[in-house]
């Protein structure tokens, strides 16, 4: 089974798009994730464009008991 990057639907700020990589990665908090976003978009990085981009393009992740994508 392949990993897939979902946007997380229970560990959601704004879009749950630093739940759904912590998720991806292993890690259980998106605290230190959220952090480090928004200095870096503070600091005037690109970083707001690249969450803006995840929320556009990571679907969210599929709910329990809905229909299921077998590949």
């Amino acid at each position: 089974m392949t990993k897939k990057l979902y946007r997380s639907l229970r560990d959601r700020r704004i879009a749950g798009v630093c739940g759904g990589l912590t998720a991806y990665f292993g890690y259980d908090d998106a605290t230190w994730l959220r952090l480090a976003w928004a200095v870096l978009t503070l600091l005037g990085g690109i970083s707001i464009w690249v969450y803006l981009l995840f929320w556009l393009v990571v679907p969210d992740e599929p709910r329990a008991g809905g229909p299921v994508d077998e590949q």
